[in-house]
């Protein structure tokens, strides 16, 4: 390795320990300018180190660590989602059901089932404390282990958190590098997701689980590759029960079990038993928290996604602006619905008349799903994006790298007081992505369906 080299390597591991450590500890999220420049910077030095060839697989690994471990000590200052993380862990721990009830309830009564109650409350935020908990039950059992650690230390309850997301990464890099091994794949590709700002500062800095959901959902994809259906299964389990997502994708993955048996009666045997155990498996995960008002209160709060939250759309903002030029008013009670309707019926087309035999192609329509499904909806946070950014790198497509970069500019809505966003930045932020994923389809001459 050069003198050169060395230096430079030394220079972005410098500079982005300065950006990460000036993240996590001094940013204020309402400084759009001083975040994205923060944004910027660090995804420069992402580039440069992935692009040096001289960096080793190991190197790499050392650097995905160190970047992460800078945010262990921090409170997230991105997203207070975390607060009522702390409050369904502790309310557990109490003995409490926390999809039975609402935290403003206990408050505005003046109780205090938890510790740190009033606090936890005040910072959640009213969407958080005023709607019931959607967090599926394996989900609840990580805001447990938190609670069970530090029963009444907010702090000590982020590292917990915080450790659980850093070691669900650690599974993510093992399976997947494993994964694309066996695909034939770089390996080094990893560490666009783990060596990314976004996966970085959105998982680890701010505490959101999907990573937790990608390690149950990679390593089972990897096990359905090596034909251990059946542990494979337990897995994918696993996975929906920390986010929901991937019940969505259950079709796909029995297909693809269906398309690698010899015979029709084999393919039906391990498909149906593929699908009965993950099923089975998540109503046994919900039965300890099982009561008459669980069915309603949990869709009514999923729900509430399709029906009432706007956040960082696209095509749905679109219409959206079509329905008031129209009509005069938002029509969400109805556009609300068209992300489930065109998504499944993209799900429908490929269950129905497309092949899925190989592993590529299942994770090439998984992602396809996702995006149809993103694209419609009317809600897109920024760590929604952790899912097809980790398939993508198993496929040919990198606009999702793009999506990552681009997809700060939704914060600019948490500089304005109050709460407002700037639409010109998301038209921005979507041509950008649609303009890079046209250039993908067409240079590269992917099929997107290819039989």
């Amino acid at each position: 390795m050069s003198i050169l080299t060395k230096y430079k390597t030394l220079f972005v591991t410098i500079g982005s320990i300065f950006c990460y450590f000036y993240f996590a500890y001094f940013l204020d999220r309402t400084n759009f300018y001083s975040l994205l420049i923060l944004w910027i910077l660090l995804f420069s030095f992402f580039y440069i180190l992935i692009k040096d060839k001289q960096n080793t697989y190991s190197n790499l690994v050392g650097f995905a660590i160190l970047f992460r471990v800078i945010f262990l000590f921090t409170t997230p200052n991105l997203s207070q989602d975390f607060y009522r993380f702390i409050w369904d862990g502790r309310m557990l721990l109490e003995g409490f059901n926390p999809y039975l009830s609402l935290p403003e309830t206990f408050i505005n009564n003046g109780l205090k089932p938890i510790s740190d109650a009033n606090l936890l409350y005040d910072n959640m935020g009213e969407l958080n404390g005023s709607h019931y908990t959607n967090y599926p039950p394996l989900n609840q059992l990580s805001f447990l282990i938190a609670a069970l650690v530090a029963k009444s230390n907010i702090f000590f309850s982020i590292i917990v958190l915080r450790m659980q997301i850093i070691f669900a990464d650690l599974g993510i890099l093992y399976f997947g590098k494993k994964l694309l091994e066996n695909l034939n794949l770089n390996k080094k590709a990893i560490f666009l997701y783990m060596l990314n700002p976004f996966i970085i500062v959105e998982m680890t800095g701010n505490l959101h689980f999907e990573p937790v959901m990608l390690f149950f959902f990679i390593s089972g994809i990897y096990l359905l590759q090596q034909q251990k259906w059946l542990f494979a299964s337990l897995l994918i389990a696993c996975s929906i029960s920390v986010k929901l997502l991937p019940l969505l994708l259950l079709p796909f993955l029995i297909k693809f079990i269906f398309n690698r048996e010899k015979t029709f009666s084999q393919s039906f045997r391990k498909a149906f038993k593929f699908i009965a155990i993950v099923l089975l498996l998540n109503l046994l995960f919900f039965l300890p928290f099982y009561s008459s008002e669980l069915i309603n209160n949990y869709t009514n709060s999923v729900g509430l996604w399709f029906r009432k939250f706007e956040f960082n759309a696209s095509f749905y903002y679109l219409f959206r602006e079509i329905g008031y030029l129209f009509r005069g008013y938002n029509e969400i009670w109805i556009l609300g619905k068209l992300s489930i309707v065109v998504t499944l019926l993209y799900l429908c087309y490929v269950f129905f008349f497309k092949k899925i035999e190989d592993l590529k192609k299942l994770i090439l329509v998984i992602l396809i799903l996702i995006c149809v499904y993103y694209f419609t909806s009317t809600t897109i946070h920024p760590w929604y994006l952790a899912t097809p950014l980790l398939l993508s790198i198993f496929t040919r497509f990198r606009f999702i790298l793009i999506w990552s970069f681009t997809i700060i500019l939704s914060y600019n809505a948490y500089a304005n007081n109050p709460w407002q966003e700037n639409l010109l930045l998301t038209t921005i932020e979507y041509l950008v992505v649609f303009g890079f994923l046209f250039y993908e389809i067409k240079y590269n001459k992917l099929k997107l369906l290819k039989t």
